[in-house]
């Protein structure tokens, strides 16, 4: 039995979530939500942002998955299917992850950022008829989040 797919993505206003294979924000607060919304659990990540990472993150299985056969890195699991990946994983990261994913995600954990960067990595745009929103949280720019932004759960109809 594999567990519901979810999807945890900071977005900004324009749909950009990243420049050159890296975040263009800095939340501390969103990264200690991401942290406990996948701590102990897989994920699934892109070649690309395990190496914008340059490493697995501590108390997570890390599934990288890639279209490159000779891919290796210490620590990580390698697919090169998103059915494989996803057979192990429940939380994701990575454009075309992303893409792949939303038709199947049973669950999106978004924050939504109070900005409108120029960049090369978008979120696909969520058919919100498919899903409830069942919280919100907004969050004020402070000394650790350089944009105000919104904390919004949703979970497929």
């Amino acid at each position: 039995m594999t567990r519901p797919l979810a999807i945890v993505v900071a977005v900004a206003r324009n749909g950009v979530i990243g420049r050159d294979n890296r975040l263009l924000w800095r939340l501390k607060t969103d990264l200690r939500r991401y942290r406990e919304l996948t701590w102990g659990k897989p994920m699934i990540m892109g070649r690309r942002t395990f190496e914008s990472i340059g490493r697995p993150l501590p108390g997570r299985e890390t599934v990288v998955l890639t279209r490159d056969p000779g891919f290796r890195a210490e620590g990580v699991h390698v697919a090169h299917s998103f059915e494989a990946a996803v057979a192990a994983a429940d939380a994701l990261g990575g454009t075309a992850v992303y893409e792949r994913a939303l038709p199947e995600a049973r669950r999106i954990h978004l924050t939504e950022v109070d900005t409108a960067p120029e960049g090369d990595a978008r979120f696909p745009a969520i058919d919100r008829s498919l899903f409830r929103e069942v919280r919100r949280v907004g969050h004020p720019a402070g000394p650790d989040d350089e944009h105000p932004f919104t904390f919004v759960d949703l979970e497929r109809r």
